[in-house]
């Protein structure tokens, strides 16, 4: 904890005498060098505005990162580009997807992505960030068809997106305009996998282009699960014309791939809730170990219908997308312009992992099961010694994603007079949200070595359990067997207004009015005899089979409508630098979160269907010769009207506020060294409830980011450093158990072999820092050893990659 404080304090050191040295540097005109000058303030920004335009002329705050940018950042999953984002919180501790995203404080109150939209090209992966087992970001892969991706906080992107008035990530495809390719193998040194990704594209005739590209990989992942955890791919693939007044371009992607979820893991907490030390569990690392096991290789029960299945549990999350998509825009006669994007999307797959619902001593585990219960290896019959002594109850979440497809339709048109701007849009989406949970009970030994199932036997010698399953259900949670079969019909119209007020001042406005219909059914579970293994014997476990009741099925049908708004001002101070304020308010509205208990799902205004977020920003932009600096303050207002949790098994609800400053900057200390940053100060409170003045659970005060990179030989190689830190947090709103603050190390290096070929060397969390992001206990004894359920981000992991661009 010292040494993270002291690091903090040389990095916000280091930082401030960056932004005192921007303040004397304006006037020089020394060349920069394109290959490290990174974000440009004359970039043209098309992610949240009705009209793209220069980011110094834009009244938004926005980032964009290259992919030489994001490579250098060395990610291992998709949510781990988003830390470098200033005033984005990506929790990235739950592997490639089913992470926890939120923005400029605003709650994380139900997990996935809620207040903030993550798209593909201008359009959702999925209209609802925090779909229970299916967030958008599972659906998400950051491959080389990316050309750069585009993140705006606030400002207009609740008028310009449905359920987005946190803000957008948006990933932006290449075109093949520029014609190249590039071929890369990348494997893990220290870890278990194998990547090839390709991408290629040309122009073909006048005004004809394409591009191509996708990936494939196999390996075990970043933690030991015994399996090929990760195995799958993607392919994209667009195809654009040209015409004199526009361009149309048709695109299509099909995704299938497999990664691990990392749920909570046994983690040892001494000290005080105050000042506590965390640490690994004797017998499992908590930044290699998982709960995933060569002895628990499938989930078995009845399925959605009642039928017999059987699922791997290696499969982890595994989304399957295909997508076709046509976007278009034209400049007509007299001012008018036309933009049409669209795109169907085919969703399904799963989502499977072992949750740790607890972690007990052997004998508190076994007395849960009635006195004088004992307990064996379910594999050799010998009685449990595993020398830590503890016992995780597992739940598995086998969650069937059955059906997630969606329609995504943007239609707008632009007309010009003069000095003014106006845009008229129509969005519409259809969303299905079709998902099974069929989940099962177990007893597994803490062990990061493939750890093994464990019986019970009653007082009697009698089994209570098969094979490690004591339950077809969740009875500690009053078995979660359930199914939806919603829709979710959503038609928006929007308008925006701009006026350029005077040559340096330009005015915005942005009105939306979306209106949801939802319609379908869902169903709890219900409990049933069954002989599950077909051996003939009904066991204590199959007295007892929960099942999704289909006969007893809840009708869904209402509305929902809800109003957005924005007005952005901005002033250019020179051509150089420009002031910016913008007041926007938006909501959410909540899908599978809300449909659990005995409400009326017939009448929309009975029941808690939207969140509503506030804010307002003041901010300044300045690009000068060696660099850039953005400075934004902002205040947000949530209104939150309760959500379902399945972890905690509870309804989260709370209003929120919070105020905070985001910096982000690059300096070109000299022609060949860069030094990129970013810096959020946070202070949030959550104003109503029981924890009323107390702060927003794993909200830290303070999120960073800094990469300085060294270009050398004619910047063909380079070598650089990443810096991700963040101060300490709340485990949960009740402000007890603090997690503290952490600052994870990466580094690459780029080598040029020959012309076109390079070689990569990167370490992910290079000093294997245990850096936790999330607890389910908020509390612990002091001054005692504590066993609690926490998300670790993973370990020191290190790959090398062979580039070869043609």
């Amino acid at each position: 904890m010292k040494k993270s404080n002291l690091l903090l304090k040389k990095l916000g050191l280091l930082i401030a005498l960056l932004l005192f040295n921007l303040s004397f540097s304006q006037n020089e005109t020394a060349p920069v060098s394109d290959s490290i000058q990174t974000t440009k303030l004359e970039d043209v920004v098309i992610t949240g505005v009705a009209n793209p335009k220069a980011k110094i002329k834009s009244s938004v705050s926005i980032t964009t990162l290259d992919v030489k940018q994001i490579e250098q950042s060395a990610p291992r999953s998709t949510a781990e580009i988003f830390r470098s984002i200033p005033g984005i919180r990506s929790e990235s501790s739950g592997g490639e997807g089913n992470s926890n995203i939120s923005v400029r404080g605003v709650p994380i109150s139900s997990g996935g992505s809620k207040y903030l939209q993550i798209q593909e090209d201008g359009l959702p992966v999925l209209l609802f960030g925090d779909i229970a087992f299916a967030t958008a970001d599972i659906f998400t892969r950051f491959d080389g068809n990316v050309a750069r991706i585009e993140a705006i906080r606030g400002g207009s992107a609740s008028t310009l997106s449905s359920n987005s008035p946190g803000g957008i990530i948006n990933f932006i495809s290449k075109t093949g305009k520029t014609e190249g390719g590039m071929v890369r193998t990348s494997f893990g040194l220290d870890y278990n996998n194998f990547r090839t990704d390709v991408d290629y594209g040309a122009k073909i005739g006048d005004g004809l282009y394409f591009h191509v590209g996708g990936f494939y990989r196999a390996g075990e992942g970043v933690r030991k699960t015994g399996s090929t955890s990760n195995n799958g791919g993607q392919v994209k693939f667009n195809l654009t014309k040209e015409f004199q007044n526009g361009k149309v371009t048709v695109y299509a992607k099909f995704l299938n791939d497999r990664a691990a979820a990392y749920m909570p893991m046994p983690v040892k907490v001494t000290g005080t809730n105050a000042n506590p030390s965390w640490g690994s569990v004797s017998g499992f690392d908590a930044t290699t170990g998982a709960l995933q096991s060569i002895y628990l290789n499938h989930n078995v029960g009845l399925g959605t219908n009642g039928e017999l299945r059987r699922e791997n549990v290696a499969d982890g999350m595994n989304p399957i997308s295909k997508s076709i998509g046509v976007n278009a825009s034209f400049d007509l006669e007299d001012g008018w312009k036309i933009t049409e994007n669209g795109r169907y999307s085919s969703n399904s797959g799963g989502f499977i992992a072992p949750f740790p619902a607890e972690v007990g001593s052997a004998s508190a585990i076994a007395a849960s099961f009635g006195a004088g219960s004992t307990l064996t290896y379910a594999a050799s019959g010998t009685p449990f010694n595993n020398p830590n002594g503890l016992v995780s109850r597992i739940h598995m979440f086998d969650t069937q994603l059955n059906d997630l497809s969606n329609f995504m339709n943007d239609l707008r048109v632009t007309k010009k007079f003069d000095k003014v701007g106006v845009t008229a849009g129509y969005f519409k989406s259809i969303q299905n949200i079709s998902t099974s949970w069929l989940w099962n009970s177990y007893l597994q030994e803490v062990s990061d070595d493939n750890p093994r199932l464990i019986n019970v036997n009653n007082a009697t010698g009698n089994p209570l359990s098969e094979n490690g399953l004591y339950a077809y259900g969740t009875p500690a949670w009053g078995n979660l067997a359930r199914n939806y079969d919603t829709q979710y019909n959503v038609s928006a119209p929007y308008v925006n207004v701009s006026v350029d007020a005077t040559e340096n001042l330009s005015l915005e406005g942005g009105l939306r009015y979306d209106l949801g219909k939802v319609s379908g059914s869902f169903a709890g579970g219900t409990s049933t005899t069954y002989d599950i293994n077909n051996n003939g014997t009904i066991s204590v476990p199959e007295q007892n089979v929960f099942a999704v009741n289909t006969a007893n099925e809840t009708a869904v049908n209402y509305d929902y409508d809800y109003v957005s708004y924005t007005l952005g001002a901005n002033y250019l101070l020179t051509a150089k630098q420009s002031l910016f304020a913008r007041y926007s308010k938006g909501a959410s509205a909540k899908a599978d979160r809300i449909l659990f208990s005995g409400l009326d799902y017939l009448d929309g205004s009975k029941i808690n269907a939207l969140d509503f977020l506030t804010q307002a920003e003041l901010g300044y932009k300045l690009k000068f010769p060696k660099g850039y600096v953005y400075a934004t303050a902002f205040h947000s207002k949530t209104d939150e009207q309760g959500g379902y949790e399945a972890t905690s098994n509870s309804i989260i609800q709370n209003n929120y506020k919070s105020y905070g400053l985001e910096l982000e900057s690059s300096y070109n200390v000299m022609d060949n060294f860069n030094v990129r940053g970013a810096l959020t100060y946070t202070k949030a409170e959550i104003t109503s409830g029981d924890n009323k003045g107390n702060e927003p659970r794993r909200q830290p005060k303070l999120m960073y980011n800094l990469m300085p990179t060294y270009n050398f030989s004619e910047n063909k190689n380079a070598v650089g450093l990443s810096f991700i830190g963040q101060t300490k947090a709340f485990a949960q709103d009740s402000n007890q158990l603090v997690m503290n603050g952490f600052v994870i190390v990466n580094a690459f290096v780029d080598f040029e072999v020959t012309k076109g070929l390079s070689l990569n060397l990167s370490a992910n969390n290079l000093f294997d820092t245990l850096a936790i992001t999330e607890s389910e206990e908020g509390n612990i004894t002091d001054n005692a050893v504590n066993y609690v359920r926490a998300r670790p981000m993973p370990g020191r992991s290190i790959s090398m990659a062979l580039s070869y661009r043609f």
